[in-house]
């Protein structure tokens, strides 16, 4: 195999690849689009958890 072969096949698989990985993002963030997409690994949190916390909080300080 030429050098010419190798090197225009290695470029475009390296292309192909950066292209699946800008549509493909499978990490805490925002969902991905399309076929790819599959529910988050953490959920979100439930916000009347996050009052009852601050609440906690409040009173924790309060006590000091």
């Amino acid at each position: 195999m030429s050098d010419r072969t190798f090197f225009s096949l290695a470029a475009l698989i390296a292309i192909l690849m950066i292209a699946l990985a800008t549509v493909a993002p499978q990490g805490l963030g925002a969902r991905s689009p399309g076929p790819f997409g599959r529910p988050l690994a953490q959920p979100a949190p439930d916000p009347t958890a996050l009052a009852h916390a601050a609440a906690a909080l409040a009173g924790l300080r309060a006590r000091k």
